[in-house]
This record gives C-alpha cells, sequence and structure tokens, in this order.
C-alpha cells in the first residue's frame, strides 16, 4: 500500500497511528457507510469539514460520524462573525483532498483546526487517511496536540 500525504507527516513527526482499508463505494460516501464496511463504532469515526469564515479563511473542523456542524457553534468557538462550508468545487484546490478522502492532516497550508468534544472520551479515532478507502486509527490526544485543534462543542 502507498503512503498518503497524511501518513508521511505523521511519520516524519514520529506520531503513532494504524490505518484500516475498506471498499469504497462511490455512490455512498458518508461517515455512516465507512462505519458499516469497517466495522467501528460510528461515534468513533470523525468526519473532516472544511469551511470559510467572513475572511474567506480556511477552518477544518472533525466532527463525529453521524452528526451535523453547527454553523454558529463552529463560528463562536473560532471568533468568527460567521462561517460557511466551502463548495465542493474548490475542494480539491484549498486542501489537496477530494470528497470522501479529505483528512484534517496534510493539507496544503496551515488553517485553524476544530474537532468535537465527544473526541475526548474515546481511546481512539478514525479519521481519513487523505484517499477514500482508507482510514487513520489515531488517539484523540495526539491529533489535538499535533494540529493544535480547539476542542469544543460544535455540533447540532
Amino acid at each position: 500500500m502507498k503512503k498518503t500525504n497524511a501518513m508521511r507527516e505523521l511519520d516524519k513527526n514520529k506520531i503513532k497511528y494504524e490505518f484500516k482499508e475498506y471498499e469504497v463505494d462511490e455512490n455512498d460516501l458518508s461517515a455512516i457507510a465507512v462505519s458499516l464496511k469497517t466495522g467501528e463504532d460510528i461515534t468513533k469515526i470523525f468526519k473532516t469539514l472544511v469551511l470559510l469564515n467572513e475572511k474567506r479563511e480556511m477552518l477544518v473542523a472533525c466532527i463525529p460520524g453521524a452528526d451535523n456542524i453547527d454553523l454558529k457553534k463552529l463560528a463562536k468557538v473560532a471568533g468568527c462573525k460567521k462561517v460557511e462550508m466551502l463548495e465542493l468545487k474548490e475542494l480539491f484546490n484549498m486542501t489537496g483532498y477530494i470528497r470522501g478522502g479529505c483528512s484534517p492532516i496534510g493539507i496544503k497550508k496551515r488553517h485553524q483546526s476544530f474537532i468535537h468534544q465527544s473526541a475526548l472520551t474515546k481511546d481512539y479515532i478514525m479519521i481519513s487517511a487523505g484517499v477514500r478507502g482508507l482510514q487513520l486509527i489515531i488517539e484523540p490526544d495526539e491529533l489535538i496536540t499535533y494540529l493544535n485543534m480547539v476542542v469544543g462543542d460544535i455540533i447540532v
């Protein structure tokens, strides 16, 4: 298996992780599908969302797979007037990743990162490794520290 940018970045920084491969269904790229295909608890699978603030600065938020982001809560935690989801057509140019394979690690430019507080209650979480069909298994504290993530209540 070829390592992804996210994996190489973690290796370079000596951050422990494991990975799990799964079969991709192009018609269902949801975190729930990842949960079913990997046999992992949906509350441990964190999806990566990319947003913009009012200054068009990128924000990255990781939330549990079955939940939805609360834009007002995220804006408040981020100290912004408002945030909005990045348009899908801009995702690759802004991050280097495609839908269903966006990782919070290895994005082209540094950015503010956020994670839902439920991550702190897990011994490990799964996040995209940067390609469809591959998840990283990582301790939440390692991810939070490495990306300097802000932890908060950012879901509906």
